[in-house]
């Protein structure tokens, strides 16, 4: 069997263990819900992470202001991405600051985070997610398991699973991040022709 043939086969193992979980079910159901409540009452979205995650955050954030499925009007998010942000932030006050000084910048009561970090431990992110917090705003975590800092700060903790590597956690991260704009298009109604 080759690599492409097992990397396959151990995420339809992990994929379809999380289909049967009921508590991922439920966080996931409960993240929609605050998301799509955020967006009907004017608020807007933030998602932020390092490496794999920040795509999986942008990703999030860019097809909710364009399109994922269907035709509809923009939605509020940004991803905390852009690069003279983060170098700036980097430089002048420390890496672990990078997202939490946007949040502070942006982020307003009724606004939700999307916090994805694979270990749950990442400053930056925990930064991020307190900073949510002293707002007003609700924090939704993707991570590998709820039993970390970043599960402890959490609204809504959205456990992957743990893994040996990372890039196992990010891409049941992806389908979470799909599932959810799916979630977020349905409740609005939208077509997807």
């Amino acid at each position: 069997m080759g690599v492409l043939q097992e990397n396959l086969l151990e995420n339809v193992r992990r994929l379809a263990a999380l289909a049967q979980d009921e508590a991922f079910g439920a966080a996931f159901d409960r993240a929609a819900a605050v998301m799509v409540t955020s967006l009907r009452q004017g608020g807007t979205l933030l998602a932020c992470g390092n490496g794999g995650s920040m795509t999986n955050a942008q990703h999030f954030a860019e097809e909710l202001t364009g399109r994922f499925r269907g035709n509809r009007p923009p939605l509020r998010a940004m991803a905390i991405s852009d690069p003279s942000h983060l170098t700036c932030v980097a430089n002048d006050y420390g890496y672990e600051y990078v997202f939490s000084k946007f949040v502070d910048a942006f982020a307003r009561p009724g606004d939700v985070l999307l916090a994805l970090s694979t270990s749950g431990k990442s400053p930056n992110v925990l930064r991020a997610a307190e900073a949510m917090k002293a707002a007003g705003g609700i924090v939704v975590a993707s991570s590998a398991t709820a039993q970390s800092p970043l599960g402890e700060i959490a609204d809504v903790v959205i456990e992957l699973g743990a893994s040996r590597w990372a890039d196992r956690v990010q891409e049941a991260e992806l389908v979470v991040i799909h599932s959810l704009m799916q979630a977020i298009e349905d409740s609005f109604g939208y077509s997807t022709d």
